[in-house]
C-alpha cells in the first residue's frame, strides 16, 4: 500500500525505484523513538540516501533563516506547495522545503547527476 500511494517514488526526493539498485525503505515519518507508529498514515516511501539522512530526525535548520522547523511530512503536507524543479534541482519554496532540501542533501552532486541520467530516460521530472 505504502508503495502503491507513493507510485514508486521517493515521497522526499521524488526519485523512481525504478533502475535504482538499492530498494526504497519504508520510512516512519515521526520515528517509532519519538512515538511514531506503524501505520498508514505514519508511513512513507524513502530512497535509501533520504531514509538514512532522516533518520529519526523531526526537526532541521532553514539554511536561509537558521529557525528550526519541521522536516517535510508526505502525509500532511504538499509537495508541490514546499518544492519545484529547475530542472534537476530540488528548489525550496518554504521553509519546510529549504530544511527539508538541506538536510537530505537532495541537491548533491550525485542526486543531480541521478536525475539528470532519469531525465533522459523520461522519469524526471516526476508527473
Amino acid at each position: 500500500m505504502v508503495i502503491q500511494r507513493a507510485s514508486d517514488r521517493c515521497e522526499y526526493c521524488s526519485l523512481s525505484q525504478a533502475g535504482q539498485a538499492a530498494t526504497f525503505h519504508i520510512d516512519h515519518i515521526t520515528p517509532v523513538v519519538a512515538g511514531g507508529t506503524t501505520t498508514a498514515n505514519n508511513l512513507a516511501l524513502a530512497c535509501v540516501s533520504c531514509s538514512l539522512r532522516k533518520a529519526a530526525r523531526q526537526m532541521v535548520e532553514d539554511p536561509e533563516t537558521g529557525k528550526k522547523v519541521l522536516i517535510f511530512n508526505p502525509r500532511q503536507q504538499v509537495w508541490k506547495e514546499h518544492f519545484q524543479w529547475n530542472t534537476v534541482e530540488v528548489v525550496g519554496l518554504t521553509a519546510t522545503g529549504r530544511a527539508t532540501i538541506n538536510a537530505l542533501s537532495m541537491n548533491r552532486a550525485i542526486m543531480l547527476a541521478i536525475r539528470a541520467e532519469e531525465e533522459l530516460l523520461g522519469r524526471h521530472p516526476p508527473p
